[in-house]
């Protein structure tokens, strides 16, 4: 059991420095003036490019948060186990 201990412990330090990566790689939804003045000058093609990356980080976003929440209860139920 203390071989499946570190396993979970390392798939949770990965997934921890996965899931900083996502979000710091998500936009802002606060541009405010400066972004409505410089988003004019955006094409409509990459507009909705960005738009389908920044979908893409928040649905993996998602997904890795609940995967984590999964392992964090694993790894507790195995400590308790062990322990």
């Amino acid at each position: 059991m203390e071989v499946l201990q570190i396993i979970i412990g390392i798939l949770l330090g990965l997934l921890s420095l996965v899931m900083i990566a996502l979000i710091l790689f998500q936009q802002g939804h606060r541009a405010g003036i400066s972004g409505a003045i410089s988003g004019a000058a955006e094409t409509f093609l990459s507009k909705n490019k960005a738009r389908k990356a920044d979908e893409v980080c928040k649905r993996l976003t998602m997904i890795g948060s609940i995967v984590f929440f999964v392992l964090a209860i694993a790894a507790t139920a195995v400590a308790t186990i062990i322990g």
